[in-house]
């Protein structure tokens, strides 16, 4: 991921398969969602639909696009991609979207955060896969604009690193330093 002294083939690998997997997940996510968030569109939307749609719209590309990815997952994701082409372990580099994502090799925090938010995902994918259409689709929409937004993010810090550019974020990895750097 970064030029640096110090980064063999080992480590680029797992930084570039760390940061592309994940994406190609968030990816595959917005893929999935799309067909309900389309589909609302067949629906006839009365006002306070249009309302909601705007709210959500609204809310979700703050809190998930910015707050959410901006702010805080996405420099780490690629902080921990930077560390992870400076210490390669293979099996850290075979599972790297995992690893950058904060569920293998994190402190207890780290782990303990991102099995929450997961857990949190999934009951909110099956609270939402019981509304009726146009609200599926609508919240669908909100969360594919977040994701988009995530991805998005992902990819400009890790083209920040790239160019040479430092990430201070924490790592989250165990008897690492405060600051990724």
């Amino acid at each position: 991921m970064e030029k640096s002294s110090g980064v063999g083939p080992l480590g680029t690998v797992g930084a570039v398969w760390g940061v592309l997997g994940l994406c190609a997940l968030l990816l595959w996510a917005i893929y999935r969602l799309s067909f309900y968030a389309i589909e609302a569109w067949a629906e006839p939307w009365a006002w306070w639909h249009w309302a909601f749609f705007a709210g959500w719209m609204v809310f979700m590309l703050y809190s998930e696009g910015y707050k959410g990815f901006q702010k805080g997952f996405s420099p780490r994701v690629v902080a921990r991609a930077v560390h992870l082409s400076r210490h390669p372990v293979a099996w850290h580099v075979l599972l790297a979207p995992l690893y950058c994502m904060g569920y293998i090799h994190a402190t207890k925090k780290r782990r303990i955060v991102a099995l929450s938010v997961t857990a949190g995902v999934v009951v909110l994918v099956l609270v939402v896969g019981l509304l009726p259409q146009p609200w599926h689709g609508i919240v669908d929409l909100g969360v594919v604009a977040g994701l988009a937004y995530g991805v998005i993010a992902i990819l400009a810090f890790a083209l920040k690193v790239l160019v040479g550019r430092p990430l201070d974020w924490p790592t989250d990895v165990p008897g690492s330093e405060p600051q990724a750097g």
